[in-house]
């Protein structure tokens, strides 16, 4: 099941958001198009089989002045939130003769567009700003959008609080970053909008799964009649009447008043968390951008206080509650994700972590599945505190504390699909023992590609004999690019011949990310070398020569490190300055001292 947030410009010259998350609330997908057209393209991917999707647009208008019973009856909730609707009538141009951009979509995309309906492939017309009151608890929307007398700073401010509030509901991935990337470096307010449409849409994808999956707490405003395919209707999480609890206190309250209490000051300490959380994703993939670790993903979450409550309830078999203290028992407030490709990638990131940060857990469950003499889930889980040297750098993260779990992509796959399988799918009892024998199989092979994986790495990184071997470039560390190299435009440089030079050139250099290569390639032109026959001359300089085994890496380097290096040593000072290396000039800097301390030992 796929759920799809629209947000909706109601003419096609205006960018229209576009997001879809799973069953998980795992971010799928999000971007910006014009055109229905292109919006037909984009969604088809998610939109050919089950599917519910949230509109931020008018569906149904029909009254010819004034507003629809829908938009009257939710500002009369949520005007004092400033959440009140604009009216939507047939006397406006977009609205004319009933007929909506919305009605028009759901038309060419076959969905059924009653919000009691019961059909696999749906939609609904939902309203990002008073849904954000009720999600976040939020005493007054947040003032992201542009009008008159908001100035960029309070625009970026306002829109940053938002995406960390959605980051609370949803596992967010690379393209996220991207996106905050943006809003950070924003210089203009149109910068800002076309994110801003982004994340709206990723609320209205959540509020669809929110309306499909706890309908109790959802809301349906419209006439009273329940008209709602005649004369409008709006749908969003139910706001709680006041002097009534929010759902998590609710929660809570049923294990007591300390949990309840416990759930308040986790609710209060959030925000908090949620900053920590965003930088322990960002110090987590620094570090294995720095070593050159060829890593799939590097994705993480703060835990909401809605599942934070109800994991502080939660008993064993005896009715004791599982985590008695849940603010020091409940360990996964903050989580981090790495996906590596191969088994001694795991050890690796869980070594170069380690150096970083201080340990205070680590389990390796694949391990003690295999003590007991199975084959099952496998995932190493590691509990890090920054430790003094960390936390001067990132203030943010002084007594934070972050669950991070390693594994390959072939164990997340198997870890996936059987949570999948065993807990979200209905198996029968009578089913159940195959079950667990085909997942057990499963497992088997798995750790068997794994391990085959490991030695094809093994082999492909092995270094053969050659007279004239290039000059050692450099060390185990792939700075990682925070913004998109503009080498793909430029035919000189493909990154991906640049790719198979390197190969050539490094013959025991471990794999490099994907887009690091258009990265360098970005650095290459920046320093004016333009071709690869100008590259190789750079390499041939005699001051290279041992470069690498000077440095001494823990870890085999990547291509595109060793090629990093190389550039440091060759152009030095003029090579930090370069505006690509903006974002690490002080790593850089340190490493070069590095590199000269190396080279006079």
């Amino acid at each position: 099941m796929h759920y799809v947030g629209v947000d909706l410009a109601w003419g096609q010259r205006n960018p229209t958001g576009l997001a879809v998350i799973d069953e998980q609330a795992r971010l799928l997908h999000v971007s910006t198009v014009r055109s229905d057209d292109e919006i037909v393209e984009a969604l088809a991917p998610f939109t050919d089989g089950p599917c519910a999707v949230g509109i931020d647009a008018p569906i149904v208008v029909a009254n010819a002045t004034g507003s629809r019973p829908a938009e009257q009856a939710l500002s009369k909730d949520f005007r004092r939130f400033e959440a009140g609707t604009h009216p939507s009538n047939t006397g406006k141009p977009e609205f004319a003769g009933g007929r909506t951009r919305a009605r028009v979509l759901c038309k060419r995309l076959q969905l059924d567009p009653d919000p009691r309906s019961g059909r696999a492939r749906r939609a609904i017309e939902v309203y990002p700003h008073a849904a954000s009151v009720v999600l976040f608890d939020l005493s007054l929307t947040l003032k992201y959008k542009a009008k008159p007398g908001r100035d960029l700073e309070l625009l970026r401010r306002e829109l940053l609080t938002l995406m960390g509030h959605v980051e609370t509901i949803v596992e967010t991935d690379g393209s996220w970053a991207v996106l905050r990337r943006q809003v950070e470096t924003a210089t203009r307010k149109s910068q800002l909008r076309v994110v801003e449409d982004q994340v709206d849409a990723v609320v209205c994808a959540y509020v669809a799964l929110f309306a499909d999956t706890r309908p109790d707490e959802t809301t349906i405003y419209g006439d009273p009649e329940q008209r709602y395919l005649e004369t409008g209707y709006i749908v969003t999480p139910t706001l709680p009447a006041q002097g009534v609890e929010p759902p998590a206190t609710r929660v809570a309250r049923r294990g007591g008043d300390e949990l309840a209490l416990a759930v308040q000051a986790y609710a209060d300490d959030q925000p908090g968390l949620v900053v920590a959380g965003r930088a322990w994703v960002e110090v987590v993939t620094e570090v294995l951008d720095e070593a050159g670790i060829n890593y799939l993903t590097v994705t993480g979450r703060t835990k909401s206080v809605t599942s934070f409550a109800e994991k502080a309830t939660r008993r064993g078999a005896d009715g004791a509650l599982l985590y008695p203290d849940p603010l020091h028992d409940i360990l996964d407030q903050v989580g981090v994700r790495v996906i590596t490709y191969v088994l001694s990638d795991v050890a690796a990131v869980a070594d170069l972590l380690g150096a970083q940060a201080d340990v205070l857990d680590d389990r390796d469950m694949g391990r003690a599945t295999a003590s007991e003499g199975r084959f099952g889930y496998a995932s190493r889980h590691l509990l890090l505190e920054a430790g003094a040297d960390l936390a001067s750098r990132r203030p943010e993260l002084a007594e934070r504390q972050a669950q991070v779990q390693l594994r390959t992509v072939l164990q997340h796959a198997w870890a996936e699909f059987e949570h999948e399988a065993r807990y979200k799918g209905n198996v029968p009892p009578e089913h159940a023992h195959d079950l667990d024998r085909r997942f057990t199989l499963a497992a088997g092979l798995l750790e068997l590609a794994d391990q085959e994986f490991s030695a094809i790495r093994e082999r492909l990184g092995s270094p053969e004999e050659t007279q004239d071997d290039v000059p050692g470039a450099a060390p185990a560390t792939e700075p990682g690019p925070t913004e998109p190299s503009a080498s793909h435009l430029d035919p000189r440089l493909d990154p991906r011949e640049l790719a198979a030079f390197l190969a050539g050139q490094f013959h025991d250099a471990g794999w490099s990310r994907t887009d690091h290569y258009d990265w360098i390639a970005g650095l290459l032109l920046e320093l004016g070398i333009t071709s690869l026959d100008e590259l190789g001359e750079v390499l041939r300089d005699p001051g290279l020569r041992g470069l690498n085994e000077a440095m001494a890496y823990r870890f085999p380097p990547g291509a595109v490190r060793r090629l990093d290096d190389a550039l440091l040593g060759a152009f030095g000072e003029r090579y930090v300055d370069l505006r690509g290396n903006a974002h690490r000039r002080d790593l850089l800097a340190q490493r070069a001292a590095a590199m000269a301390e190396a080279r006079r030992g």
